[in-house]
């Protein structure tokens, strides 16, 4: 049984919500139509899955506990032929969402709790329209690159300055951090001893590792006082949505590893993937340190910029726990014997 609401002044996009209960449904197909969306309600997962198959949807609102499958299943089922579209999972505890290696698996972009207020439901909702928004102009641009080989290099570099300035203009500290930490790590790889391709990569990746942040919303991205837990949860989106934003475009897949993954600890404690010690991508830990790092050299609101001693004293603290300590360990001989090429670039790219 489905529910079909059209709305007469559609937003354009299309949402379907997948919930065994009918009242459920119901409620969606009232508050997202209020929301400007285009709605489909599906009370049969199986026939979800058909729906999907044959008609276009750019989110999902996926129940998990349903029968006859749960949604894990419907979107185990869904990736086979549909790897593009954004899903957000309903629980109706936290208890009984699927394992996160599962979440993982199955790229679902979000899940929350059931609840009569819809409101954390319209964030995820808006952040992942957003992600989709950009996602398409980033398939858009690559189609037309496709056509002219011989422009590729030009144009990629462009739509990385265009999707870049989108986020600056969203969040003043993301100008001159990005450019610090592409600078940072290219320095770093070259006393790692990488490769011409792979410091092209850290330079790259470094300057889009936050471009998730265009998904977060600004009341959140913008606030002086300190954040909420739920606030500060929406914030840890960041990489996963940046990934999903640049993961149709083949141009962009060397840096996702770096976009996705610069917030994993070593000690397997950080996000989105809790990946530990060598599973996190060698450019991300290279990435890791300097993003710190600059963090941690820049003035904020809230704070001064901290000594760099102190600095150096925490990176060297948290080497093994946070950062990779081969890299750490090379990173601080940077700073205490070629300390000038870092001051060089904070020169060039003052906070």
């Amino acid at each position: 049984m489905r529910k079909n609401i059209q709305n007469a002044s559609s937003t354009g996009y299309k949402i379907i919500a997948v919930d065994d209960e009918e009242g459920i449904v119901d409620s969606l197909s009232i508050f997202l139509k209020r929301s400007g969306y285009d709605f489909t309600g599906v009370t049969d997962p199986m026939e979800a899955i058909e729906r999907v198959k044959n008609e276009h949807f750019d989110l999902m609102i996926l129940d998990f506990i349903m029968t006859p499958i749960h949604g894990d299943k419907v979107v185990e089922e869904i990736r086979k032929f549909n790897k593009e579209l954004y899903i957000l999972l309903l629980t109706g505890h936290k208890n009984l969402a699927p394992p996160l290696e599962t979440i993982r698996k199955l790229d679902i972009q979000g899940y929350c709790e059931k609840s009569d207020k819809f409101d954390q439901l319209l964030l995820l909702i808006e952040s992942g329209i957003k992600s989709i928004e950009q996602m398409n102009e980033i398939k858009r641009i690559n189609e037309e690159l496709s056509k002219t080989y011989e422009k590729l290099e030009r144009a990629y570099l462009d739509s990385i300055q265009t999707l870049r300035y989108t986020v600056e203009a969203k969040d003043p500290y993301t100008r001159g951090h990005s450019d610090r930490v592409s600078a940072f790590a290219v320095v770093l790889g070259k006393y790692l001893g990488l490769s011409e391709t792979d410091l092209r990569t850290l330079e790259v990746g470094g300057l889009f590792h936050d471009i998730g942040k265009i998904g977060i919303p600004d009341s959140i991205l913008l606030k002086q006082a300190k954040l909420t837990d739920d606030e500060y949860s929406e914030i840890k989106n960041h990489p996963s949505i940046g990934a999903h934003i640049l993961c149709n475009a083949a141009i962009f897949q060397d840096i996702i590893p770096i976009v996705k993954h610069h917030h994993e600890r070593y000690d397997g404690k950080g996000y989105p993937s809790q990946l530990k010690g060598e599973e996190i991508p060698y450019l991300a830990r290279i990435t890791a340190v300097v993003d710190t790092f600059d963090a941690m050299t820049s003035k904020r609101t809230y704070r001064n910029a901290i000594p760099i001693e102190d600095v150096k004293a925490e990176i060297e603290k948290c080497s093994g726990t946070q950062f990779d300590p081969e890299i750490a360990k090379v990173f601080l001989d940077i700073l205490n014997n070629h300390y000038d090429e870092i001051q060089k670039i904070q020169e060039d790219f003052p906070a």
